[in-house]
């Protein structure tokens, strides 16, 4: 439950408002197939929100030296634009709460482990950046996700301190950055559920947007919102 109005709203994209994390998986998994190595669905948990400069180490540990990285993500991104295009569908509430925020007059960004061309691509295409002040991406931090930075970030760009902003998360990366920013935090899992340690970070686990949507309709404003 939210007693009060955040006086800004910053939400993750890939798997928060977008359901990205099992199209990402999926597309993964066939790429690897395509240049011959098998991964499988708890192979890809550990890549969940996190920069894309982190999981090429990753995978490359994982699967050895004569995989490539470069090579894996041409052929995925080959797969993804077959299938998907520029669509990526919505979560379940992801429209109505970036909506009702707006509608709210409460100033909303998203901060995504994604590059720039993407995230502009696809809230585009999907018909919600007009709602959002800002967009803060990988390509605009010294360091990704589970650093602070993008939630520093997008806390500026909306002229508000981070103590005074909510942010929704999908993923405990996400969740460990946006609490490292001092920014509080409820989480919507997606692919992962919360362990013990990442449920002390958060004000709580929701089962959905249209939960937090409930809540932030009901609430008080927020006193601490910047003027």
């Amino acid at each position: 439950m939210i007693l009060a109005r955040p006086a800004a709203v910053i939400f993750d994209m890939d798997g928060l408002l977008f359901d990205s994390e099992n199209i990402s998986r999926e597309t993964m998994i066939a790429a690897m197939a395509a240049i011959g190595f098998t991964m499988t669905a708890a192979d890809f948990e550990p890549l969940i929100g996190v920069p894309d400069d982190i999981n090429r180490v990753h995978l490359a540990a994982r699967f050895g030296p004569t995989f490539d990285y470069d090579v894996m993500r041409a052929e995925q991104a080959r797969i993804k634009a077959a299938r998907y295009g520029d669509n990526r569908p919505l979560k379940p509430g992801a429209r109505r709460i970036v909506e009702t925020v707006a509608a709210m007059g409460i100033p909303a960004a998203v901060a995504t482990s994604s590059s720039r061309r993407n995230a502009e691509t696809f809230l585009t295409h999907m018909g919600l950046r007009p709602f959002l002040k800002a967009v803060r991406t990988r390509d605009d931090v010294a360091n990704g996700k589970p650093h602070p930075d993008l939630y520093l970030a997008a806390a500026a760009a909306l002229g508000q301190a981070p103590a005074a902003c909510l942010a929704l998360e999908d993923s405990p990366i996400g969740v460990t950055a946006a609490h490292a920013a001092g920014v509080p935090v409820i989480m919507v899992p997606d692919l992962l559920a919360p362990t013990d340690a990442i449920r002390a970070l958060v004000l709580t686990v929701a089962p959905g947007l249209d939960s937090v949507c409930d809540w932030l309709e009901a609430a008080a404003p927020n006193p601490l919102a910047s003027v």
